[in-house]
C-alpha cells in the first residue's frame, strides 16, 4: 500500500511545478514543493523522524517532521546532526579526486604503491588492486573485513589494521580486480588508508583540508559538534540505538556525521560545475568510470535505482523516461537511512533521511527523491 501513495505525492508535486514553470527557481515554489512532498512521505512511512531538503539554483530548503530524538518534542531541522553512513564514501571519492587533480596520485595507481603496511596484497589472474577499483567497488574484496564482533557500545572497534592484514593474507578476492562490482566497505576502508599515506597526514585531516573546508562544511566530521542536536536512530524492531564512535580504520566507508544544510551546501558546490575553483577535482569526481555492461558481475548497487555506471563512490543513473542523469549515494548507520542525489546538468539536488531501519521505506524515499529531482529539473 505504500508505493502508490508515494507515487501519487510525486505526481501532485509535478502538477504544482507545471502550474507555474516560469517561477521554477522561486524560493516560495520550492518551499511549497518540498513541504508538500516531505509531509506526504512522513505520514506514509510512519517513521519517528524525517528530513527532506532540496537545493536548486543555489536556494536551499529543508523540512523536518516528527522528533529528532524520542521525547524531545522537536522535529529535526537543517542543522540537526545525523550519521550519514555510506554517503561517507562519496566524500572519500572526492578526497581521491582532489589528490588526483593535484598529481599526488593517479586513479590507476596500484594500492600497494601507497598503502604503507607490511603485507603482500592479493592479485587475481595477474591483475592488481588499483585505487580506481577501490573507489568503484571493483577490487574483488568482500563487503566486510573478517573480524570478531565488537561490543555494543563500540561495535566497530575490532576493525583494526591487524584484522585487515590477516584478511588480506588469506586471498580474499572474489573476482579479478576491475572485472566486477561488489559493494565493499573493506575496499573503501583501504582506500582511505592509502590516501592518508599519499597525503602524508591522518585521513580525517586530509578530508577536512581537501573537501570539507573548501566547500564550507562546518558541521561535517567524525564526531558531532558540541551543543548540536543529534538525530537518534532506531533498529529494525523500532528500538532506539545509541551513538557509537567511529574508529580510524572505518573513516573512509561510513563514519561521518553531517547535517542536511551541510550536505545540500556540498551539493551546491557540485552543481557549480563550470566554476574555475577546484575545477579539475570536480571534473574527476563527476566522471562515470565503469559502465555496467563492462562488468562480469554487479551486486549491491541498485537499492536506490538501477545503476548504469560507477563513479568515485557515486552511483550513476543515466537519463531515461523523463528523468535526468543523476549521481546518487545511499547510506545507513546506527538506525538512520539517508539518500543524497543530484542532477549535474540541471542545477538541482536533494537529501532525505529517516531515523529508522525501514528497508522498504529507504527504497521508497529514494524513488520519491529521484522523481522530485526529475520534476524540478523540468524534464
Amino acid at each position: 500500500m505504500r508505493m502508490p501513495r508515494l507515487l501519487t505525492a510525486a505526481a501532485l508535486a509535478a502538477a504544482t511545478l507545471l502550474a507555474g514553470p516560469a517561477a521554477a527557481g522561486d524560493r516560495k515554489l520550492l518551499e511549497e514543493v518540498v513541504g508538500f512532498t516531505s509531509a506526504i512521505l512522513y505520514h506514509d512511512l510512519q517513521v519517528p523522524g524525517l528530513l527532506l531538503g532540496v537545493v536548486k539554483d543555489g536556494e536551499i530548503v529543508v523540512e523536518g517532521f516528527g522528533e529528532h530524538r524520542d521525547g524531545s518534542g522537536r522535529p529535526p531541522d537543517g542543522d540537526t546532526l545525523l550519521r550519514i553512513g555510506s554517503i561517507t564514501k562519496v566524500f572519500t571519492g572526492a578526497t581521491l579526486a582532489s589528490l588526483a587533480a593535484d598529481g599526488r596520485v593517479t586513479l590507476a595507481d596500484r594500492l600497494d604503491a601507497h598503502l604503507d603496511w607490511e603485507v603482500e596484497l592479493p592479485t587475481r589472474d595477474g591483475l592488481p588492486i588499483r585505487l580506481l577499483h577501490l573507489a568503484t567497488h571493483g577490487s574483488g574484496l568482500p563487503r566486510e573485513v573478517a573480524r570478531e564482533p565488537g561490543p555494543p557500545e563500540d561495535p566497530f572497534s575490532t576493525v583494526t589494521r591487524e584484522a585487515m592484514i590477516r584478511h588480506l593474507q588469506d586471498d580474499p578476492l572474489l573476482f579479478a580486480p576491475g572485472t566486477g562490482a561488489l559493494y565493499s566497505n573493506f575496499g573503501f576502508d583501504l582506500l582511505a588508508q592509502a590516501l592518508s599515506a599519499a597525503g602524508a597526514r591522518p585521513y580525517a585531516d586530509l578530508l577536512r583540508e581537501r573537501v570539507l573546508e573548501p566547500a564550507g562544511l562546518e558541521a561535517t566530521g567524525f564526531t558531532p559538534l558540541p551543543g548540536r542536536a543529534v538525530m537518534q536512530g532506531h533498529g529494525f524492531r523500532g528500538e532506539p540505538l545509541p551513538d557509537v564512535p567511529t574508529p580510524e580504520l572505518i573513516q573512509g566507508t561510513g563514519g561521518l556525521y553531517s547535517s542536511a544544510n551541510d550536505l545540500l551546501r556540498w551539493l551546491d558546490w557540485h552543481l557549480d560545475r563550470f566554476s574555475d575553483e577546484q575545477a579539475a577535482m570536480r571534473l574527476i569526481d563527476h566522471a562515470a568510470y565503469v559502465p555496467r555492461d563492462a562488468l562480469d558481475i554487479t551486486y549491491g548497487m541498485d537499492e536506490s535505482g538501477r545503476m548504469d555506471a560507477l563513479g568515485l563512490g557515486w552511483i550513476v543513473m543515466y537519463a531515461r523516461d523523463g528523468r535526468p542523469t543523476i549521481l546518487q549515494k545511499a547510506g545507513g548507520r546506527q538506525g538512520i537511512f539517508s539518500y543524497l542525489a543530484f542532477a549535474p546538468a540541471h542545477g538541482v539536488g536533494a537529501f532525505v533521511s529517516i531515523n529508522a531501519f525501514d528497508v522498504a521505506g529507504a527504497t521508497a524515499m529514494a524513488g520519491v527523491v529521484n522523481d522530485l529531482i526529475a520534476d524540478l529539473a523540468g524534464r
